[in-house]
């Protein structure tokens, strides 16, 4: 992806490096709708099939050296339509009985084998979630014209890794990849981010399994921040929220760790346009105190008329990692909702229940306890599949 000069100039160069040199977001877009005309900026899919034909006709006639009528003619002529072979059209997605292709009937076996055993597997699985996800807001338009995304608008493509204190996973696979608009804030992004720390419930419930929860940690601990570039941006919209990066400042500070002078603004106040950013380096997104989510910017890019232009859709979510839930030790079926640790009646040491056997092996029926165990609410990380 190219970067930004600073002296302001369109960018002209990728990038050979694993990231960017920092640029402020807001240039880059200058520069390019500056370069760009409005038919590269219109987000009219019919203006810019027909500017893009125009223009196909003008470089075929300019290559002929002939009339600009005769290139059309021969545009309409040499045409994909005209070129069938025949009136009878091929399925793809339906494989010939007598293809001489190793590959083919390798496959044809495989689709006969998983229709009759009706597994789907892992795989196939994600693959289908991903897409599914991605092309469900393709060229989506609002009902209403104001929420329609203006010309010219950036798109930034964003990975969120999984908690640095997550052990599976944590390094190369991106648990989501979100779109966001170059003029949404950055609490629109702080608050799509989905991770199961904010549904955290505290306490043990062991003497009362039935007692409702009164609040989740996402209400109780509200502070989070980003950090881009030495500057920290502090959630603080809320009067309970606290400053997160304040002891981070002070022990940089401390004695002089050459970090050069971090800062700390409110995350409210600025949107992506407002940020200095390198493309494929590591950020941090922080919230609960200690979650902490790697982020990296893989690309920034104009919007186009393909892409989803309702605005209320953004930050978008396009793809998110299919994980594994942790099941019940007794029935080996159901998700997990309790872990007990203590527990006379279990054979491990945290044990995982779901919530019907949890209460059939620690409760009689007047619902009394059976035992001497701690159990806690869990929340199982697969529960945003």
């Amino acid at each position: 992806m190219a970067a930004v000069e600073a002296a302001g100039s369109a960018p002209d160069y990728e990038a050979a490096e694993l990231y960017t040199r920092a640029f402020p977001v807001g240039a880059f877009g200058r520069c390019w709708r500056q370069q760009l005309g409005p038919p590269d900026l219109s987000l009219a899919a019919e203006a810019a099939e027909a500017a893009a034909a125009e223009e196909e006709e003008a470089a075929v006639a300019a290559e002929l050296g002939c009339a600009a009528e005769t290139a059309a003619e021969l545009r309409a002529v040499c045409s994909i339509d005209m070129l069938m072979s025949s009136d009878k059209e091929n399925d793809p997605d339906v494989i010939p009985e007598d293809s001489s292709l190793l590959s083919l009937r390798i496959r044809k076996k495989a689709l006969e084998r998983r229709e009759e055993t009706i597994v789907v597997d892992r795989a196939c699985r994600q693959e289908t979630l991903a897409y599914e996800m991605e092309s469900h807001a393709i060229g989506k338009r609002p009902d209403n014209p104001t929420d329609l995304v203006e010309e010219g608008e950036l798109l930034l493509t964003l990975n969120i890794f999984y908690p640095v204190i997550f052990q599976k996973h944590k390094d190369h696979k991106p648990y989501q990849t979100v779109l966001v608009l170059g003029s949404q804030k950055l609490t629109e992004l702080r608050d799509s981010i989905s991770c199961v720390s904010d549904l955290q419930i505290g306490g043990e419930f062991s003497s009362q399994p039935d007692q409702a929860p009164e609040h989740i940690s996402k209400d109780l601990y509200k502070s989070a921040f980003f950090y881009f570039e030495g500057i920290f941006y502090n959630d603080r919209r809320y009067p309970e929220c606290r400053d997160l990066s304040r002891t981070i400042i002070e022990w940089s500070e401390s004695h002089d760790r050459g970090y050069g002078n971090l800062q700390s603004v409110k995350m409210e106040d600025y949107t992506f346009n407002d940020l200095c950013l390198k493309i494929g380096f590591p950020y941090l997104f922080c919230h609960q105190g200690n979650c902490e989510h790697i982020i990296i910017i893989t690309d920034i890019r104009l919007i186009h008329h393909d892409d989803c232009l309702d605005r209320n859709l953004y930050p978008l979510l396009v793809k998110k990692h299919w994980l594994c839930t942790r099941k019940c030790f007794v029935c080996k079926m159901y998700t997990a909702r309790w872990v007990t640790n203590d527990d006379s009646l279990a054979p491990e040491d945290p044990c995982f229940f779901c919530d019907i056997c949890f209460r059939m092996l620690h409760y009689d029926a007047e619902g009394n306890k059976l035992g001497e165990f701690l159990a806690y609410p869990y929340v199982d990380p697969g529960i945003f599949n």
